[in-house]
């Protein structure tokens, strides 16, 4: 029986990033994907910058953006009659506003599910060569106090015995039906179909490079999503009534839908694929059973508008993955694997309920409920406050009593903060003549960041059992600070200090000094670990 530290479900892009994200904290994993290779249908497109930070410590951020389309290409969201006919609308989308580029040292990427999961799986295999597995299907498991016993399809009923197990296998998540966890929320919104085609667009796009094309005629709500902007695009249809043999989506119906959203009659179509599904806003009610753990799909099923299923998937494991890691090497007591739920199972809620609105503000809902014309509410692709503004709390974070920064509408507001539970606000520093964001200093293991007076915090840091990297900001400090922004962003004096999780959350905040910094700190990281 082979034995890992971790078994991933799943092989899309969440299960992928699982198993790198796990390689790089040192643990050992085997993942496992029926199917016998990544997908062949773009689904999901847009990886925004948080998505893109992650994907950043990880080492792929060039190379998904080598897969993916430059931003220029991607300009505009449009709504028209017809990619032919009257133009109705087109906007920049909030993300990509000049306020909001410096809120991080990346942008968001458009990248198609299908160009995305090659650049993953070649990563997490060269980081774990006998690690991922396709085309092998868990058939069942069985867990206990110490561990998860998982047969496998594909080498005659192979066993597998993981300490802790991570289910990423999708909206139809058989792990998640063997646990017996519900889902709450709506589970039909409306039928769509997927299609990918090959068509020359040129004429009709050139001039209004856009991410998404809205068609909105009488009886069809459809969208052209850019893959390539030429000739390579998806292409999505809303409650398409069935054909009256029953035969509802052949392909010289799509082709026919294809044409009449374009508003070309003699368009040159050739349909590679059409793939039925239908949209939910669901949450799982746990998304922990004993060993197991959901993520993704698997744990939160939402509409595609706004683009944040695969996002809030990847951002999932990124939480969760560092803490495995220090249970299983003894870095951390049990009880701190409790924070994956008390923290993400919250911004699953909310992020499927904004998806909702975003899809009813679009009019994609049931055919009786589709407006004759909808051109979305203001949050949609606007939503900063959303992608940057998640504040955790849990057991793994030491609030300091101040309140979350003040905003007009958290859904499309950001304010950069170091409050505990948030994301460690970015800002530009200077290592040995090279500049370099906050950020870049996360995602190995917990860092302490003091300010130029709060050399003690550093030598407190030095004296703990628990290892953390402490790096001191400002005139003779281990990084400079040459626009002098890193203390106004964190809000702390030249004498704080602050501690950032391998996941990029601060967990604490002193802003000054303490009468006993290694006292303080040792209880702070107790805490955060459970370790007491």
């Amino acid at each position: 029986m082979r034995e890992v530290e971790v078994l991933i479900v799943g092989g899309g892009p969440v299960g992928l990033a699982a198993s790198i994200l796990l390689s790089r904290f040192g643990v050992s994993s085997l993942l496992v994907e029926r199917h016998p290779g990544t997908s062949i249908h773009p689904k999901a497109r847009g990886i925004n910058a948080r998505t893109m930070e992650i994907l950043r410590q990880c080492g792929v951020e060039d190379s998904v953006r080598a897969a993916g389309l430059p931003p220029e290409r991607a300009k505009f969201i449009v709504w028209a009659r017809s990619l032919a006919g009257e133009e109705l609308e087109r906007r920049i989308p909030g993300r990509a506003r000049e306020d909001a580029i410096q809120i991080s040292p990346v942008r968001n990427c458009l990248c198609a599910q299908d160009d995305l999961e090659p650049v993953l799986r070649r990563h997490a295999e060269s980081l774990a060569p006998d690690g991922v597995r396709f085309d092998t299907e868990l058939t069942s498991f069985e867990q206990d106090a110490t561990g998860v016993t998982a047969t496998l399809r594909e080498r005659a009923g192979e066993r597998v015995r993981a300490r802790y197990a991570i289910a990423a296998d999708g909206a139809r998540s058989r792990v998640r039906e063997a646990l017996g966890i519900a889902l709450h929320g709506t589970p039909a919104l409306y039928r769509s179909i997927n299609i990918l085609l090959n068509a020359d667009l040129t004429p009709w796009v050139a001039h209004r490079p856009a991410a998404l094309y809205f068609i909105e005629q009488p009886g069809l709500k459809a969208t052209f999503l850019t893959i390539n902007g030429v000739n390579r695009w998806g292409f999505l249809i809303n409650n398409l009534p069935p054909d009256g043999d029953g035969d509802e989506y052949t392909r010289a119906r799509c082709a026919a839908a294809v044409r009449q959203a374009a508003g070309v009659p003699g368009l040159d179509v050739e349909i590679l694929g059409a793939v039925p599904w239908v949209a939910a806003a669901q949450v799982a009610e746990r998304y922990r059973r004993g060993r197991v753990f959901l993520a993704g799909d698997a744990a939160h099923h939402m509409p595609p508008t706004g683009g944040f299923g695969l996002n809030t998937g990847v951002q999932d494991v990124h939480n969760l993955a560092w803490k495995l890691a220090a249970v299983l090497h003894a870095r951390a007591g049990p009880a701190l694997l409790d924070s994956y739920e008390d923290e993400r199972l919250p911004c699953g809620r909310a992020i499927t309920e904004q998806s909702l609105m975003n899809a009813r503000s679009l009019g994609r809902g049931a055919p009786g409920e589709v407006p004759a014309l909808a051109l979305g509410r203001p949050e949609f692709l606007n939503e900063l406050g959303m992608i940057f503004g998640a504040t955790y709390e849990s057991s793994a974070v030491v609030p300091d009593g101040t309140p979350p920064p003040k905003v007009d509408n958290p859904i499309t507001e950001y304010r950069p903060s170091g409050r505990p539970g948030s994301r460690a606000a970015h800002a530009w520093l200077e290592r040995a003549g090279t500049r370099c964001s906050t950020l870049d200093l996360f995602g190995r293991g917990f860092v302490l960041l003091a300010g130029a007076r709060g050399a003690a915090w550093c030598e407190a840091a030095g004296a703990s059992d628990i290892s953390l990297e402490a790096l001191r900001i400002g005139p003779g400090g281990d990084l400079g600070d040459p626009q002098g922004r890193w203390l106004e962003a964190w809000e702390i004096e030249a004498e704080g200090a602050v501690l950032v999780r391998p996941d990029g959350q601060v967990a604490w905040r002193s802003r000054g000094a303490v009468p006993d910094h290694e006292a303080e700190l040792r209880r702070v990281l107790r805490r955060v670990l459970s370790l007491s």
